[in-house]
Parts: structure tokens; C-alpha cells; sequence
């Protein structure tokens, strides 16, 4: 199991202050925050991508590298790559530069974004974005796969023997997720290809997070990749803890009705019970997480939002302080009757050793 953290990248107010801290505070965070993660064991980072205010991530892989530069063991990632208003011969080259820099250590997650003005921004109409979804991956798939690339679509110029440099580490492309919330369209695409789906289900019912990544295992061993069991499934989360639950509630609270992502809608309590955020002691986190599980089978990569709706960096750290003391027995709880088919997240050393485990071919 893989288990890390994201952020959506948002400049939030402190609720309980007033301060809202500059991009250049919450950039010099982001490596604070990187390097507190991968010393308490955990193993991913990944940040969301976003061209609008309240929000500040518009470069990921500048920021990422960055990040990578400053660990060794982390898997540096994103939380959303637009598939849909980036150029997909552009995702190509910065996310193999990327690898080649890191060795290896990254990944990345495809999104449409939630944000409906960043379209026309980049030339695009929102309400193609399933079908620039689906075309702009088709396209970034051969890309990285193929050494000469003849292109015809609907939503760029053609491409005639194009290549894309820097060619794959090792010939390995980057693994991808698909991340989506809601659109079965995007499952299906992750299924068909084979990739990782990812559904960010910080703000929606885990019922429906189970239906999504339901049809994606269906589709998946439709397509002829593996079982149900063996698809390959990330969820996010999010929580707030405190020594004492009561103590956490309270504190947490004010930050909850201000968020940007959630904020002024459902009660903290009402949505703590519909969805994954859970706020209280260790022990409650640790249990809640653990029962996801139960909800959506066994799965690969558990992503926590660590630093939004406005908490100080100095609270973010405690946080972390805090998964770091219940991460051994999460990590015993995730492997705890995990079927022996059920693969681990993909890495570039996994997908490395599994081609040379392939018969060579003449």
C-alpha cells in the first residue's frame, strides 16, 4: 500500500486570525512539508494543478522537481494533470524530463478539473472536456510508446513522425492514473488502457466512490487486464487529529466552515458521516481508514489533503507528526488479509524488473 499526501494548493484565511499567507509561504511549505513526509515513512507527494485564484500550483513538474531534489525516497506525483486543457505533446516531455531527474520517483494522476473558466483560458470548451479527455490520452499514451508518431485528431494540429524528447527512462513511461469524481467515462478510459483510477473522494459519499471504482474493476478485467481484485485503485481522504477527539472537533471546526473546496454547506457532522473526512483522535483515524477497505476492496494508494482551507504550516506539521505514530499499524491494517493476487501500485522499479522478466523475443 501506498500512502501519502496531496494538496490542492489554495490560499485560505486562517479563520482563526485573519492571516492569509503569500504563494511564496506556502511554496517554502510545500518543501517542509515534503521532506516532514518522507522522514516519517511516508510515500508519495503529489500536488493538484490549478491557472485560478484562490489556488497557486499552475507548473507542477517546476514544483515537483524541486521537491524531488530535496528527498530520496518519495514519489513525487500530481494530484491533477488538466488532460484536457494541456498540450498532451507537452505533458509527454515535461513528465519524461521529470523522470529522467528523479530517477524514476514519479508519477502522475489525469484530471478535467473542477474549475469551468480555465478552459477558454487555453482555447478549450468545457463542454468537450470528456471528449479532450479521451483524445489527448489516446495521443499521450503513443507518445511515450512509440518513437515516431503519425496524429490526426479533433482537438490539435496533426503530428507527422513526431517525437517526443526526452524519450521514457528506460523505456519505461511514467504510470498513470486517471482521476475522476464522477464521470464513468473516465473509469472506463483507466480501465481500458489498463492504468490506475484514482477517485479523489474527499467531498462526495463513499457509496458512490465504491460505485465508481465498482465499474472500473468490472471494466477492467473486462479488457482483459487482470481480475476485479487485481485493478489497480487510489483514494484520497482527509482528516484532523488531536490527541482527544473533542479537542480536535473543536479546533478543526472553524477551518471546516471556511474551506473553499467544502465550506459552508453541510454541518462538520453531517459530513463526517457521509464522506471520508474523519476528524478525532489517532486511534479513530486509524480505524476509519481502515474500514474504506471494506467498502471498496483492496487498493493500492491512500492519498491524504493535508494542508487545505487555511491550517498554519506549524498545524500541518503536527498532523503529519501524528500519521507518522499510527502508519506502522495502518500499513499492518491495509495488509491484513490482502489476497495474494492483489498487486502493489506500479513504480518504475517494479515495471522495470517485470519487463525483464518478459521472454525475449527474436
Amino acid at each position: 500500500m501506498q500512502i501519502g499526501i496531496f494538496s490542492v494548493s489554495d490560499l485560505t484565511a486562517d479563520p482563526t486570525n485573519g492571516h492569509t499567507p503569500s504563494e511564496h509561504e506556502r511554496l517554502e511549505g510545500w518543501g517542509r512539508i515534503a521532506r516532514h513526509a518522507e522522514d516519517i515513512g511516508l510515500d508519495v507527494f503529489a500536488i493538484g494543478e490549478h491557472h485560478n485564484p484562490p489556488f497557486f500550483s499552475s507548473s507542477p513538474t517546476t514544483t515537483l522537481a524541486w521537491i524531488a531534489a530535496q528527498t530520496k525516497r518519495l514519489i513525487v506525483s500530481t494530484a491533477t494533470t488538466l488532460i484536457t486543457t494541456n498540450d498532451p505533446v507537452k505533458i509527454a516531455e515535461d513528465f519524461a524530463m521529470l523522470q529522467h531527474l528523479t530517477h524514476g520517483r514519479v508519477d502522475l494522476m489525469l484530471g478535467r478539473g473542477n474549475t469551468g473558466p480555465v478552459y477558454p483560458w487555453f482555447g478549450k470548451d468545457i463542454r468537450q472536456g470528456i471528449e479532450l479527455a479521451l483524445e489527448n490520452y489516446a495521443l499521450l499514451h503513443r507518445l511515450w510508446r512509440e518513437e515516431q508518431v503519425d496524429w490526426q485528431g479533433r482537438f490539435r494540429t496533426p503530428l507527422q513522425g513526431f517525437t517526443s524528447v526526452p524519450r521514457p527512462l528506460d523505456g519505461i513511461p511514467p504510470f498513470v492514473w486517471h482521476g475522476s469524481i464522477r464521470s464513468p467515462e473516465i473509469a472506463e478510459q483507466a480501465a481500458y488502457y489498463g492504468n490506475g483510477f484514482f477517485h479523489n473522494n474527499i467531498f462526495w459519499p463513499l457509496e458512490h466512490t465504491a460505485q465508481m471504482i465498482a465499474l472500473y474493476r468490472r471494466r477492467f478485467e473486462h479488457y482483459g487486464h487482470g481480475s476485479a481484485a487485481q485493478a489497480i485503485v487510489g483514494v484520497g481522504g482527509q482528516f484532523f487529529m488531536r490527541r482527544n477527539s473533542q479537542d480536535a472537533i473543536r479546533e478543526f471546526r472553524p477551518y471546516f466552515d471556511n474551506a473553499p473546496v467544502y465550506g459552508h454547506g453541510p454541518s462538520l457532522e453531517e459530513f463526517t458521516a457521509q464522506t471520508p473526512l474523519t476528524v478525532g483522535s489517532p486511534q479513530q483515524v486509524l480505524e476509519r481508514t481502515l474500514s474504506f477497505a471494506q467498502l471498496f476492496g483492496p487498493y493500492q494508494r491512500q492519498l491524504f489533503l493535508i494542508d487545505h482551507a487555511g491550517l498554519p504550516l506549524r498545524t500541518v506539521l503536527e498532523q503529519l507528526e501524528l500519521l507518522g505514530e499510527i502508519l506502522p499499524q495502518m500499513r499492518e491494517g491495509f495488509a491484513h488479509n490482502r489476497p495474494a493476487e492483489v498487486p502493489d501500485a506500479p513504480t518504475h522499479a517494479s515495471l522495470l524488473a517485470a519487463r525483464e522478466r518478459e521472454p525475449h523475443r527474436d
